[in-house]
């Protein structure tokens, strides 16, 4: 069982960009693939990074939404 993603983590986890991690927000949503992409290439040369501002509240609804539809999701 999973606790639901928050949006507040994930722009903590954001953050790290700025010491040089990108993406680890990705591995927190479970986008391991586009993880690994933006850690290798600093959140797509930064542009990925700063749109990823934007996406990050959708990001963590679909993966509630499918961690729920799953019967994986604990609700605290």
């Amino acid at each position: 069982m999973q606790t639901p993603k928050d949006t507040g983590f994930a722009y903590l986890f954001w953050c790290l960009c700025l010491v040089g991690v990108a993406g680890i927000h990705r591995f927190y949503m479970g986008k391991w693939i586009t993880g690994i992409i933006w850690l290798v290439t600093f959140g797509l040369f930064g542009i990925g990074q700063l749109i990823d501002l934007v996406l990050i509240p959708g990001m963590a609804s679909r993966a509630n939404r499918s961690l729920m539809h799953q019967g994986r999701l604990i609700a605290i």
